[in-house]
């Protein structure tokens, strides 16, 4: 089965625990802390597997979750870090975070590869947290959460040229002529329901892909049929084959499928329309393909390539064209670097790393860094006591004041609550 659109939750593993230990052996005096870091947790990444043509393991792997590191122990052992989880994908995925809309990575080489998702640090131990003025820390640290996101993965095929064109064209038999592909040929509308990748080699010996993809129809931007599941793949194509079924047999006006398709083409992306375009007037065996031709030619002045796919003829002029094209356009990114997470340019503002709104009586504290904070706290009565500290730093109980709240209120965060007090 072809898939080429998944959704997917992954969650990173977390770090593990920090660990409140102290020194104590017969010989030696004022052991100190002895507690060990947590282990990182896993981290989530996507690596290219040339042998992979779907993201069909992906369709039914709803989530993915990293495992947790493992805890620190006593006598300063740090625990291990979790094995990284490695999912593989195939050549041409482009990995989207669906609650920004950037793009986390577009995989187009060999063994590329992208982490999707951060595994947590491990929480400290009481050692790492010993000063001069507090010798015995008596408290550590959760391993930190792990990154959670929800994805879109997507596989954009990897091919130098794109046959598009109504449906029963004969876009798949002119693929089958011209390369070893076996695509299901039958005289019936939408016989190929996946698109079908061939290598080409032309009479001069030069080299290319193409990609014969499911017949379009008027709308198929919008969903109908099955051009909008496929019409993706034509993004990374450099050269669009345009085929036309000169002989009209189905009734419909070469023309009219002309303009229909090219209307379908720039209603899914604009850019598609500043691709080189090679008109392909098909089945020209056919005795009223070339009185239609005439009429054609009337209404498009741009060159058409005259073939009959069935019978071979006029193919080798096809790819001899289609490579001389391709040998003037260079590689171009299918996407801008604006779009991509890593490219993101943050502005340094002051802005406070928190809100507080207020639910009935209680005062409900938000915001990602204050709830990490609280995850990674071991409620100790040191470690509230620097909770407390660090809450204060950062401006949260000046902020309450000001919205008015008094001693004994209740203070919310995520689930957790505590009683104000000054």
């Amino acid at each position: 089965m072809f898939v080429d659109e998944v959704v997917i939750d992954v969650k990173a593993g977390n770090g593990g625990d920090g660990c409140t230990a102290f020194r104590r052996e017969k010989y030696i005096s004022m052991g100190g802390p002895f507690g060990g870091n947590g282990g990182k947790g896993s981290d989530i990444i996507f690596k290219v597997d040339l042998g992979l043509k779907t993201l069909l393991d992906l369709r039914y792997a709803h989530q993915i979750k990293g495992k947790k590191g493992a805890n620190g122990q006593g006598k300063n052992k740090n625990g291990k870090n979790a094995e990284d989880i490695i999912i593989k994908v195939p050549q041409g995925t482009v990995v989207t975070d669906l609650d920004t809309g950037l793009i986390l990575a577009d995989l187009t080489h060999k063994n590329d590869e992208v982490i999707v998702a951060k595994g947590g640090r491990g929480g400290r131990g009481n050692t790492a947290f010993a000063t001069n003025s507090n010798p015995a820390p008596n408290f550590s640290e959760n391993g930190e959460p792990g990154e959670e996101r929800r994805l879109k993965v997507e596989l954009k095929l990897l091919a130098d040229v794109g046959f598009v064109g109504m449906p029963s064209v004969g876009k798949s038999t002119l693929i089958s002529k011209i390369s070893a592909a076996k695509p299901k040929i039958a005289a019936y509308h939408f016989t190929t329901l996946s698109p079908n990748l061939g290598v080409v080699k032309t009479i001069d010996n030069r080299v290319f892909t193409c990609a014969d993809l499911p017949g379009l129809i008027e709308g198929a931007s919008l969903g109908e049929g099955l051009g909008d599941q496929f019409l993706r793949h034509i993004e990374r194509t450099k050269v669009i084959v345009h085929i036309i079924d000169m002989s009209a047999l189905e009734g419909r006006d070469p023309y009219e499928d002309y303009v229909t398709i090219n209307k379908e083409l720039f209603e899914f992306n604009k850019k598609l329309m500043d691709k080189p375009q090679i008109i392909v007037a098909n089945k020209m065996d056919m005795e009223s393909s070339k009185e239609n031709l005439k009429e054609f030619k009337k209404k498009v002045k741009e060159e058409i390539f005259e073939i009959s796919a069935i019978n071979s003829q006029g193919l080798d002029k096809l790819l001899i064209k289609i490579a001389d094209i391709l040998d003037t356009i260079e590689d171009e990114p299918l996407y801008e670097e604006d779009n991509f997470e890593s490219h993101v340019l943050y502005k340094f503002k002051e802005e406070k790393p928190f809100e507080i709104i207020k639910d009935n009586d209680i005062f409900v504290v938000k915001g990602d860094k204050i709830e990490k904070l609280l995850k990674m706290t071991k409620f100790t009565d040191e470690g509230a006591r620097r909770f407390a500290n660090k809450l204060r730093h950062l401006g949260v109980d000046d902020e309450l004041r000001k919205l008015g709240i008094q001693p004994g209120d209740i203070v919310r965060i995520l689930d957790f609550e505590f009683e104000f007090k000054d």
